[in-house]
């Protein structure tokens, strides 16, 4: 980081966001190592135990990195308020994942396992959300503009990055993780439209959170729940209309500044 003043505020250079990153990521990776529960697979929680000593505490560090980060920069605002919103059309997508998590929560599982680990395992994908789009929508966001980024570019970048650092669960998931990458980096898209149109960042930290609670009730149990495929089907819908959109959404947003307000 950098102590170079942007509009009163500090300047963090693209390399900067990205060891920045990485930083999270090694403390992400390495932790669960030493707190999860023996036997405790990826993504899947089956125990209170797996929750609280595996999601708990790699998200409550993973928010910790966030909140000191932004308030180093000083970067309250420019992270958690979006100026340059979409058109009220691109509700679209983020309305699209809340039907798909709506309807694809696997309440039965989730019922097996009682109140308790319900409500725990909500805060902690709601900690998922904060923590991951506070890095990737959030300060990623607000320092490749600071650089001189387009939108689309700024859009591209904090995408890719997002399904890149997806790659490191291949040390816990193995060759499994690689898909991931891909679909991790277009959700990633969803998410930057999510914070562009609803004009800040804590809409697409809930979206986040509930998005992977839903996913992770699925999870829950030998198999794997049929809601699943709906979440897999709002993916591959969403990709269609984003490709088509794209344009649009771009075109668009070119012509005004990150800090002006697109008209609706």
């Amino acid at each position: 980081m950098t102590a170079e003043p942007i509009q009163g505020r500090r300047r963090l250079p693209i390399w900067g966001f990205i060891l920045l990153a990485i930083g999270y990521l090694v403390v992400i990776q390495t932790v669960p190592l030493l707190t999860t529960p023996d036997g405790a697979e990826y993504g899947n929680f089956e125990t209170v135990s797996e929750i609280t000593r595996g999601l708990w505490v790699t998200t409550g560090l993973g928010c910790l990195i966030v909140l000191i980060a932004v308030a180093v920069l000083r970067w309250w605002r420019p992270v958690f308020v979006e100026e340059n919103r979409l058109p009220r059309w691109v509700w679209l997508f983020p309305a699209v994942m809340l039907f798909a998590i709506v309807a694809g929560t696997a309440y039965s599982r989730l019922a097996d396992k009682g109140l308790t680990f319900t409500i725990l395992l909500l805060l902690g994908t709601l900690a998922v959300g904060f923590s991951e789009e506070g890095i990737f929508r959030g300060i990623g966001v607000v320092s490749f503009r600071d650089a001189g980024y387009s939108e689309g570019m700024v859009a591209l970048w904090t995408s890719v990055l997002f399904g890149l650092a997806h790659a490191t669960n291949i040390f816990s998931e193995g060759i499994g993780a690689i898909p991931q990458v891909l679909t991790t980096a277009i959700a990633g898209y969803f998410f930057y439209l999510a914070r562009r149109v609803s004009g800040t960042l804590i809409f697409p930290m809930v979206l986040h959170g509930l998005w992977d609670f839903g996913l992770f009730t699925n999870t829950i149990g030998d198999d794997i729940g049929l809601g699943a495929m709906l979440f897999i089907l709002a993916d591959i819908v969403l990709a269609i209309v984003a490709l088509v959109t794209i344009r649009k959404v771009f075109a668009r947003s070119s012509s005004t500044s990150a800090e002006s307000p697109a008209e609706s």
